[in-house]
């Protein structure tokens, strides 16, 4: 079996931020709230779900309290899915990066906890889904991040041997996950949550694409 390389999603192969927090202020405007949440300042919370989002942007308000970000999860992830793709970009070099590892004799997946139909969308929407040879989201498993099956299964998917795997990703939830699988995690910096990613004792941070290649072979052959 091949080593195994699986990424995270959201803020870390594409920036997601501007088009969750458009989805998010849609249900804020929707109940006479306008737009609480900002696409540059609220950036870092985007990346991490579309209820954190929520619960963010009700703590700015009176009288709304967990109740309402359950109603408003489904509302957030139908206003998501119609314009899924007007703000994200992939990070510069991210493509570039997992054509290398293929090249290299890598198996290549990704793990998230984006609902795996909007994952599927978004990859497609992009032109990229076909370089990743397994997506395992939120609602693939009865488990998700940061359980270690949610990443056993994405290199199990993509062909790979657990043992010579890591995670790429972005946050403490990736950063848990390696833990929990007793395998490497490289985080990168570029995102919003620099400080917090450089705090997470990962084995190893990256601060462009460019540096993937030598991480992983130093990490996993």
């Amino acid at each position: 079996m091949k080593p195994a390389v699986i990424f995270d999603l959201d803020g870390t192969l594409a920036d997601t931020s501007g088009d969750l927090i458009a989805a998010a202020n849609h249900c804020f405007r929707g109940l006479g709230l306008g737009d609480l949440l900002d696409p540059a300042q609220d950036a870092a919370t985007a990346l991490k779900g579309g209820r954190a989002m929520l619960t963010l942007g009700f703590s700015r308000v009176e009288g709304f309290g967990k109740e309402e970000v359950d109603r408003q999860y489904p509302v957030l992830l139908a206003a998501y899915a119609q314009a899924i793709d007007t703000h994200t970009v992939l990070y510069p070099g991210a493509m570039a990066a997992v054509e290398r590892l293929l090249s290299g004799g890598y198996a290549v997946g990704i793990a998230t906890n984006k609902p795996e139909g909007l994952a599927e969308q978004l990859m497609t929407s992009l032109g990229v889904r076909d370089a990743f040879a397994s997506l395992i989201g939120a609602d693939t498993l009865p488990v998700r991040k940061p359980d270690p099956e949610h990443h056993f299964e994405a290199v199990r998917r993509a062909g790979g041997d657990i043992g010579r795997s890591l995670l790429v990703g972005d946050t403490a939830t990736d950063r848990n996950t390696s833990r929990n699988a007793g395998v490497p995690s490289v985080l990168v910096t570029f995102g919003p949550g620099r400080d917090e990613v450089l705090g997470l004792e990962a084995e190893a941070t990256i601060d462009s694409y460019d540096e993937l290649d030598s991480v992983v072979a130093r990490l996993i052959g």
